[in-house]
């Protein structure tokens, strides 16, 4: 199945659709029988312990919403509906740029409910789908999120997704966490950021239309992330794929969201850059063959190792660079500092150069 991921977003139908939860409990399987011979005892005993085990994991869940969703807002602006997450005491709200667009000014209103508040943009920073917006006055019973700890996020993990999917107030879904470490790059149809984000934490739990910007949670109640893509399936007519979340780590979160709320805009960016204009390039068969380059700075990391415009960048460390999109990938994965080799292609001969990458 070829699954590409898109970004959730926009306004969209306020449609109702049949949905069901269903919860799967394991049942200890007893190996062992009564000395008498009677194996009704041991049985009496799983079959007891399976909706003990549920009502336990359902308390979980409980108790993880009554922690979070105060803390969970729905963002409406002009063309847009989103969620997004209290960052702090002051009213700082945390959600993805693709949410807030180009607006400036926005309705924000408490998942559990409450009158609208107005909030405006502190900063936007489309590179990595972050924005932080500030609320005109703090409603009562909103209270700031407490996020947890990227590097301990781990495959199976169990985690509830807290948003507005379809402009349902407060909705929360589950699921686990199925992979980390994921590198998407979003689309720039339909007023997307076109960004490529490193590190992602892909989940299982549905990511809807008005997630955007919401809270990814586990059961110690902490924020793990902020929900940011779903997977759409060309085969189901570019329909969202079940089950193919993409958020945005916490840890990225907290280095945007602390840079724009002290200084009013990132500063630090953490991701490494080439400092090229480029283009994509294709073959004689008209198929994706590289990276030339537009511009290449003399003080950039690029220029600095030789490369000029005119190049064309066909390889970066491990990675094989055919497009745009693929050389923002290959960089998602490393850092400012860090000394690759780049294969490039310069009047028809192959060449390699030591490149000691810069910031975004």
């Amino acid at each position: 199945m070829d699954v590409s991921p898109d970004r959730v977003r926009g306004r969209t139908r306020r449609v109702l659709l049949p949905l069901t939860a269903g919860a799967c409990a394991v049942a200890l399987a007893g190996g062992c029988s009564a000395a008498d011979g009677d194996a009704s005892a041991p049985e009496r005993s799983t079959q007891a312990a399976a909706p003990l085990a549920a009502n336990e994991l359902q308390d979980d869940y409980r108790t993880v919403i009554r922690n979070v969703l105060p803390s969970v807002v729905q963002i409406e602006a002009a063309n847009s509906l989103g969620s997004g997450v209290v960052y702090d005491a002051k009213g700082h709200i945390v959600t993805n740029a693709h949410v807030v667009g180009q607006e400036k000014s926005f309705k924000v209103t408490a998942a559990t409910g409450g009158q609208p508040v107005t909030a405006r943009l502190v900063s936007s920073y489309p590179e990595q789908d972050l924005a932080v917006l500030k609320l005109d006055s703090v409603p009562q019973g909103l209270k700031a999120a407490k996020f947890g700890n990227s590097a301990t996020v781990d495959m199976g993990q169990i985690v509830l997704a807290m948003g507005s999917p379809l402009g349902l107030s407060g909705s929360v879904t589950q699921g686990i966490v199925s992979a980390t470490g994921r590198t998407v790059s979003e689309g720039r149809t339909g007023g997307g950021t076109g960004a490529t984000i490193g590190n992602m934490v892909q989940t299982s739990a549905a990511i809807n239309p008005g997630n955007s910007g919401g809270a990814l949670v586990n059961l110690d109640s902490e924020v793990i992330g902020i929900p940011t893509l779903a997977a759409t399936d060309p085969e189901l007519g570019g329909g969202s794929a079940p089950g193919i979340g993409f958020a945005i780590p916490a840890s990225m979160v907290r280095t945007i969201a602390d840079q724009i709320v002290r200084n009013g805009k990132v500063t630090d960016s953490g991701r490494a850059a080439l400092n090229i204009t480029g283009r994509t390039v294709l073959d004689d068969g008209y198929k994706p063959a590289g990276v030339a380059v537009v511009e290449a700075p003399a003080d950039g990391a690029a220029g600095k190792a030789g490369l000029r415009p005119g190049d064309v960048i066909t390889r970066l460390g491990d990675a094989e660079i055919t497009t745009i999109t693929s050389l923002a990938e290959a960089l998602a994965s490393m850092k400012p500092g860090d000394v690759v080799v780049v294969g490039y292609v310069r009047g028809g001969v192959a060449r390699e150069t030591k490149v000691t990458l810069g910031e975004m």
